[in-house]
């Protein structure tokens, strides 16, 4: 199967001129405007039903009355990490969200990693079982 990640963000934007690297990576600009960087491909166009981590992949960007909402979720692979790496620090110095932005999960494991975005930049938090979280849901 391969060495495949969950990865997932739910955070606010602000609405500016600035969105292009999303947008691009969301496929919501073309092919042939590609950002002036390193990209090869977008990280956030995967839809449909995902292939190793269950659920269905999304990547959608919607502008609302505080600027824009950016919802992903999408299987990622390690050979893409230092991509994902420079595309969470961008989101990170300009999201509105202040904590946790998404997490990230090996698709064979059930506890997954929190990442938390504080004065721009952003951490990736393991998670991890808490006496009260099993007193939440007892036997």
């Amino acid at each position: 199967m391969g060495d495949f990640y969950e990865l997932q963000l739910a955070l606010d934007l602000p609405d500016s001129a600035e969105l292009g690297l999303l947008r691009w990576h969301l496929g919501e600009t073309p092919e042939d405007k590609e950002p002036d960087s390193d990209e090869e491909y977008p990280l956030l166009t995967g839809t449909g039903p995902a292939q190793r981590i269950g659920g269905a992949l999304i990547g959608m960007l919607q502008r609302g009355p505080r600027g824009c909402s950016l919802l992903a979720r999408q299987e990622v692979h390690p050979d893409d990490f230092a991509r994902l790496r420079h595309l969470l620090k961008w989101i990170a110095a300009r999201t509105t969200t202040v904590g946790a932005i998404g997490y990230v999960r090996f698709y064979e494991d059930h506890i997954l990693d929190v990442l938390v975005v504080e004065s721009g930049t952003v951490r990736q938090v393991p998670l991890e079982l808490a006496p009260r979280a099993e007193e939440l849901l007892p036997d």
